[in-house]
């Protein structure tokens, strides 16, 4: 499992990282199994953990006062998953964060992120690249959200998530858009006819 993590630490800064350097973060990041429905987070607790997915997808959601979801995000291998603003300022959180498949994850407390960062120059490098795209993947989420139409919505999934089609629910991905299950199978019934 650490060695995928190490990979992915290459890949994303562009270097090698020291076996020195790694071996703090293999201290700082443990070993969690979940099973398919189990929970990492539930609404009204404090987040504990920043999650990198290893193997397995899970799901950041809300459910509204009519027992609605509202999917904030997904997550599958070599994804991160957790509700920061609850793990940084130690605040009950409005989310729910579960396992859609069997999951293997590395984990930390944000105390153990904030030791890694000093003791890793490389990790430092990567989490502030990841919060750059992170910046800007919500970004582009909010402007999807309040200026596509549902044909805009599903194409610019299927364009830039097509394994999302295949791995999850119509019903989540319809929540995920912001859109009714009818909706989207409307929706995208049309797209397949072109």
């Amino acid at each position: 499992m650490y060695e995928f993590f190490r990979q992915y630490l290459n890949e994303i800064t562009s270097s090698i990282i020291s076996d020195a350097e790694f071996q703090h973060i293999e201290e700082a990041f443990a070993i969690k199994s979940m099973k398919k429905r189990q929970f990492l987070l539930h609404e009204g607790s404090v987040c504990k953990y920043m999650a990198f997915i290893v193997k397995g997808a899970m799901r950041h959601y809300s459910i509204d006062e009519k027992g609605n979801e509202h999917i904030v995000r997904f997550g599958v291998e070599g994804w991160w998953m957790s509700d920061r603003e609850s793990l940084r300022m130690q605040t009950p959180s409005k989310y729910n964060i579960d396992a859609l498949e069997d999951c293997d994850l590395l984990v930390a407390t944000n105390e153990q992120l904030n030791r890694v960062k000093e003791l890793s120059p490389l990790f430092f490098r990567m989490a502030h690249l990841l919060d750059e795209r992170h910046s800007i993947a919500n970004q582009n989420r909010v402007h999807a959200s309040i200026c596509y139409s549902s044909d805009e919505k599903l194409l610019d999934l299927m364009k830039n998530y097509p394994d999302f089609l295949q791995r999850f629910p119509q019903n989540m991905l319809a929540s995920y858009l912001g859109i009714s299950p009818e909706t989207f199978s409307r929706v995208r019934k049309q797209i397949n006819a072109k």
